[in-house]
């Protein structure tokens, strides 16, 4: 191929239409999404209402189910709501209030019926944290349970607002291995903390960093109470019922259901019997100071004794304020995730922006009936799940048990020994560690995410649970940052793949396009044919962006200046007249630096497959074009740059705004679109002396083809349609076809 020829590559388009094509426009963008406000408005005070659309269709056989569901969660939310209000170093009838708002006002904003509100083991841990941290910084200021109910008031609030503007796809950026990193991490904080407790051992803080309560709790084993008597019994008990639960189930398959109630009874009937034999020994050996051989819960008062508005006070808001994001973090997160998890499970789809609403009004409600902050949990929603619920009016049920034991039960609480709470949450919290096989699986899917988990469990444990959840999002974010700022990009080569029989007449071949590198390719004989010479297949990993566009400029541009000839011969040039950054050939070998050059295929086309492109904006439209006029330079001709499988048409109007995919020549065209710095003295190009405009307006697109072409289509037979417009003839269906036409150019030139 000649120079001259190669000046005249890129007018080869000849008898395409030169108009360009039509692309969508704002007030196509605009009529897409406009929708009548009234009944938008109407539409959004449904949705704040999911009851609205199934308790018309309540039925018998729902009730049934919601019945067994709602006393089962009830009998296991007693327990596990007073256990929870001693992590939180509240009295024990504010885990009780907390659990009966909590599934009572959850059912009418509910879009999931498994889920349970209520107090949970690491919204405790953090209630316990955020109170002990207003405390040691205003002493004596504030009561632990006001604290609590305000913490849980604007925790509410916050998560309420959140889900009415609907900016639930924020908690979509927290990816899965950093909530159960938290997760585990605070697990293992909470069981640490009760072990003293379970012992009966006193004499350190059980809030501090878990590896010191670790410690501490070892050096006092010599301390040991009579409460261990309880508390072991306890959890051994807990541990036996269950696992004679499982494997009766696996004997007697026929009596699963059976064997999974009196499971689900364990918590229930554990603190019953310790509570009895708490009640035969210690009630005859009170001492003179009023105390009792073992610690008990003692006065438990009966009903809502602490039904009011809370006070907020700004001395109040700015203590607790260093405290509000990693509260209101664990609040939304944690209760999305086990909605999401039992969706999933079970069939049907959650709208997070919804459940955000129900617990953001459940927790501001909750503040005037004294609960401190609920969120879902994730043993009482198995639990619910597997007792057969049906829709989430099991929570009425629920909350039905918890008045009752409210108002009935309070006199029996007062000989609960705390140490069998202890037990209780050991056992449950136990559940939220992750198992080795799924923290081998995300090792196995993502050794990056599984750092990421590590990384959470340890800061937590050596740490804070504080530290730990900001540790983990942290990362997250700066993981996502670097894959979509440092996306991978291959270049392709043909293989030929024959489908069928060997030999038959039903044998069918067609082309595939892997990676020139043999990337993920497992049989290294598979043979990888580069396009032919002259042509550059280049596929995109991610949407193309500002963090990743000049990534993706340099890919290009290096790999023509390495792989492609040079247009110009540098030798000949005199080193005054060479650009400052192109050195070019040294003088003493140009010859040889040219003959090498020469052995270079001359490139005539740049093929780019977008199938996975999803955005483009100003910025990667301009990198694209620095990229075009600079890999031109280099060529030193007009070379053709060809777009395979473009799936938006507002990535088409971009591609276009940029002057790709019209076939005509660059000179033609704007420099540039996003010239940070514009030129005020005008700029003239060799457009001026073509007979036909070049139209930067795209807006005005349309209107300019209608005036010059007056025809939608330009295809006379009716039969077939243009998939994709001949005004971009540079815009292809297909990679294959994108391929086909990029060579069919070269083979013409040549």
């Amino acid at each position: 191929m000649s120079f001259s020829s190669a000046k005249n590559f890129g007018k080869r388009v000849v008898g395409y239409p030169e108009q360009i094509v039509p692309v969508v426009s704002s007030k196509d963008w605009i009529a897409r999404g406009f929708v009548d406000p009234r009944q938008r408005i109407k539409n959004y005070v449904l949705s704040l209402f999911p009851i609205l659309s199934w308790i018309t269709r309540y039925n018998l056989g729902w009730l049934t189910g919601d019945l067994i569901a709602g006393l089962t969660v009830g009998m296991v939310v007693v327990p596990q709501g007073m256990s929870y209000a001693q992590i939180a170093t509240l009295p024990p009838e504010y885990g009780l209030y907390s659990s009966f708002v909590g599934v009572l006002i959850y059912c009418f904003f509910a879009t999931s019926k498994d889920v349970s509100i209520g107090p949970v083991a690491v919204m405790s841990l953090t209630v316990s944290q955020v109170i002990k941290y207003v405390n040691a910084h205003n002493p004596g200021q504030w009561e632990s349970p006001h604290i609590a109910t305000v913490l849980a008031f604007i925790c509410g609030f916050i998560v309420l607002g959140i889900g009415l503007l609907r900016l639930g796809w924020l908690v979509e950026f927290i990816p899965a291995p950093a909530v159960s990193g938290f997760m585990t991490g605070s697990a293992i904080n909470i069981a640490a903390g009760q072990v003293p407790g379970l012992m009966g051992i006193t004499g350190f803080d059980t809030r501090a960093a878990t590896y010191r309560v670790i410690i501490n709790t070892l050096k006092g084993l010599p301390r040991t109470q009579l409460d261990a008597a309880w508390g072991l019994t306890g959890l051994v008990a807990l541990y036996a019922i269950r696992f004679f639960c499982v494997q009766m189930t696996k004997r007697y398959p026929r009596h699963q259901r059976l064997f999974f109630f009196i499971s689900v009874l364990r918590n229930a009937f554990v603190i019953l019997v310790l509570t009895i034999a708490a009640w035969l020994y210690t009630r005859h050996r009170r001492s003179a100071s009023g105390n009792y051989p073992i610690k008990i819960l003692k006065t438990v008062p009966a009903g809502f004794k602490h039904v009011m508005s809370p006070v907020i006070e700004p001395a109040l808001l700015s203590a607790l304020a260093p405290k509000l994001p990693v509260a209101t973090i664990i609040l939304l997160l944690e209760h999305i995730a086990i909605s999401k998890s039992f969706g999933r499970l079970n069939g049907y789809k959650i709208n997070p922006n919804q459940e955000l609403i129900a617990i953001g009004v459940t927790n501001t409600v909750g503040s005037c009936f004294g609960a401190y902050p609920a969120t879902g949990s994730f043993s009482r929603s198995a639990l619910k799940s597997k007792s057969g619920v049906r829709t989430p009016a099991a929570g009425i049920v629920t909350a039905i048990v918890v008045i009752v034991a409210l108002y009935g039960l309070t006199a029996a609480f007062f000989w609960i020994p705390t140490a069998g709470l202890s037990a209780i949450i050991i056992h449950a919290v136990a559940d939220l560690v992750a198992s080795p096989s799924q923290v081998y699986s995300y090792w196995r899917v993502s050794p990056l995410e599984f750092f990421i988990w590590a990384a959470a469990v340890l800061v937590t444990i050596f740490s804070s649970i504080e530290n730990g959840i900001y540790t983990s999002i942290a990362a997250s974010l700066a993981l996502l940052l670097v894959r979509i700022a440092r996306p991978r990009g291959a270049f392709l080569g043909k293989v030929t793949v024959h489908s069928g029989a060997s030999g038959s007449e039903q044998q069918q071949t067609r082309e595939v396009f892997l990676p020139l590198t043999k990337d993920g390719i497992t049989d290294s004989q598979i043979k990888i044919v580069p396009p032919s010479p002259g042509v550059l297949i280049y596929r995109l990993e991610e949407s193309y962006l500002y963090p990743n566009s000049s990534i993706m400029n340099s890919a290009l541009v290096d790999y023509v200046k390495e792989n492609m000839r040079r247009g110009r011969d540098m030798s000949n040039v005199a080193l005054a007249d060479r650009p400052w950054n192109d050195p070019g050939p040294s003088r003493h070998g140009g010859d040889a630096d040219q003959v090498q050059n020469e052995k270079l295929p001359v490139l005539h086309a740049i093929v780019l497959d977008f199938s996975t492109v999803s955005h483009i904006d100003t910025t990667a439209v301009q990198a694209l074009i620095d990229a075009r006029t600079e890999i031109e330079k280099w060529a030193d001709h007009p070379v053709e740059f060809h777009f395979a499988t473009i799936l938006s048409p507002w990535i088409r109007r971009a591609l276009v705004a940029g002057g790709f995919g019209l076939g005509v020549s660059s000179s033609k065209l704007s420099p540039d679109i996003a010239s940070v710095v514009p030129y005020r003295d005008g700029r003239k190009s060799t457009q001026d002396t073509q007979d036909e405009p070049v139209i930067t307006d795209v807006e005005s697109a349309g209107d300019y083809k209608k005036r010059n072409d007056g025809s939608s289509s330009v295809d006379a037979n009716p039969e077939y349609v243009n998939v994709v417009p001949s005004d971009t003839p540079f815009f292809h269906l297909d990679l294959a076809g994108a391929v086909r036409a990029a060579e069919s150019g070269v083979d013409r030139v040549l």
